[in-house]
């Protein structure tokens, strides 16, 4: 036998060998900083909490005041700086932008979004901002956005809560509001409407693809480049997935893009009858002077990440909030309050914005839901060139830096001693109104020029399902129902969201 081959034999053994002597180690150590192993760094410490990732890493930032240096294994390039500091991200995401741009290691794991507004830069990312926030703006928009909402929750969200609430049924409400969000997303940016939130409770392949892309791309951060172009070249595994949830989804944005291609041409020779979004957009980037190479190849790159942005986000929120609102009576009792006083006159009505914009302590509530549960945990980046944090540390163009939304709000020394706890009233003003905080420490919705376009479209949205499923119903836990984080690039339930849903006949 050769010497080649007797390597190869040895470490087959005893790496594996080495990983499991590293793990048992770890279990025994009762510091919550990983030990950093020859060859394998943290690894063995990853491995152990993988199934509590990010309160695995909210342990960590707090036992290190804020600030955290991963050590990955010394072959795979995966050192990462963990941060949860306002200093350090101010300083990341607003003082010092322009050299935290996504950047090319982005790109490779977020790939399934092309060259849509999450995945881009410079002047292409100014554009997509811009037309974005143009067509969001436009009256035409948010006038669809009221109808196409409105007539989901009447039509959808109300009757589909009725059904299973008559039939003294447990439900999903996290499914429930993954539906909504799917369907109300897809005929706004679309005009198709799936009609996933039906009585039968279809089954999409697309929409599920949707959930495991985003797992495969949580994956994606903590697994050595090399394992991953084994697995893509060999289909296996988190590459797989993804692999296969790509072309689950390209098949259904393609399919609504192709049935809906001779718009544009129309709306050229015919006065415009119907606010579309898909003629919105294209006739925007033409303005700006964007050259489409494959036109239906960007169209669906931007569509998918408004799609992700609008489905996720909110179902997510929507979830957490209502898992809240099950351990706290007196929070729902006082939003409920809030709603006879605000809109008792008009609960037969479509409300506006405006009407849901007075209920201070609803806002509040959400707020709190968000900086406790941010439907995006965490963020990603890497500077141009060498900088140093406020927090003292030094990074460059090979450092990797994850910004833990999810640990800000688990932190004593940002939100204070009473930290977790669930706080609406920490929103409101001695006035009565609503506080605001900087969003380099609430960062919900981002910060600095990369903050949401969308955050008030989302709220708004929030607001009209949440008013209306607290109306009309008492939502009660389901005992015994585990509820944990999803190891997710989207914050949702790994169990789902079981509850009770009494109807109080408010019809």
């Amino acid at each position: 036998m050769g010497f080649f081959e007797t390597l190869v034999i040895l470490s087959l053994f005893f790496i594996p060998m080495l990983f499991l002597i590293c793990i048992y180690k770890s279990q025994k150590q009762r510091t919550v900083i990983p030990t950093d192993w020859p060859i394998l760094g943290m690894i063995p410490g990853v491995l152990l909490n993988v199934h509590r990732l990010h309160e695995y890493v909210t342990e960590l930032l707090i036992d290190s005041g804020g600030t955290f240096m991963w050590k990955g294994p010394w072959f795979t390039n995966m050192d990462m700086l963990i941060t949860s500091n306002p200093l350090d991200i101010h300083h990341i995401l607003t003082r010092n932008f322009w050299n935290y741009p996504k950047g090319e290691n982005f790109r490779k794991i977020f790939d399934i979004l092309g060259d849509g507004i999450f995945n881009s830069d410079g002047e292409l990312w100014e554009i997509h901002r811009k037309v974005t926030m143009s067509v969001f703006k436009h009256a035409g928009f948010q006038s669809l956005l009221e109808t196409t909402l409105w007539n989901k929750v009447e039509k959808g969200l109300l009757p589909v809560l009725e059904s299973i609430s008559r039939q003294g049924k447990e439900m999903d409400l996290q499914e429930i509001f993954q539906r909504f969000t799917f369907d109300t997303i897809c005929k706004l940016l679309l005009d198709h409407d799936p009609k996933s939130l039906s009585l039968d409770f279809p089954y999409l392949p697309y929409l599920k693809a949707f959930s495991d892309a985003e797992e495969a791309i949580l994956y994606r951060h903590v697994t050595p480049s090399s394992i991953l172009k084994l697995q893509q070249v060999l289909r296996v595994g988190n590459e797989k997935k993804i692999s296969d949830a790509w072309k689950t989804i390209d098949h259904f944005i393609y399919n609504c893009l192709n049935q809906k291609s001779n718009e544009y041409n129309m709306m050229q020779c015919e006065q415009q009858e119907k606010f579309l979004v898909l003629t919105a957009f294209m006739r925007k980037f033409k303005d700006n002077g964007v050259s489409f190479g494959d036109t239906t190849k960007f169209l669906r790159d931007t569509l998918l990440s408004l799609m992700v942005a609008g489905k996720d986000s909110t179902s997510t929120l929507l979830s957490w909030f209502f898992y809240i609102l099950a351990q706290n009576s007196t929070v729902e009792d006082k939003i409920l309050e809030e709603i006879h006083t605000h809109l008792d006159v008009k609960l037969h009505e479509r409300w506006k914005a405006k009407e849901l914009g007075e209920m201070v302590y609803l806002h509040g509530a959400l707020s709190e839901c968000l900086r406790l549960f941010p439907p995006l945990p965490f963020n990603h980046k890497s500077p141009l060139k060498p900088d140093i944090l406020p927090s003292g540390h030094q990074v460059d163009q090979t450092t990797k830096i994850i910004v833990s939304y999810y640990s800000m709000g688990k932190m004593k020394s940002i939100w204070g001693e009473d930290c977790m706890e669930f706080k609406p009233e920490r929103w409101i003003t001695k006035g009565g109104g609503i506080k605001h905080e900087p969003s380099y420490k609430f960062p919900a919705f981002n910060a600095g020029p990369r903050s949401c376009v969308g955050k008030d479209l989302s709220l708004t949205q929030v607001k009209i399902v949440a008013a209306m499923v607290i109306y009309h119903y008492h939502i009660e836990p389901v005992k015994g129902h585990l509820v944990l984080p999803a190891e997710s690039m989207v914050l949702q339930m790994k169990h789902g969201l079981k509850l009770w849903a009494p109807s109080v006949d408010c019809f």
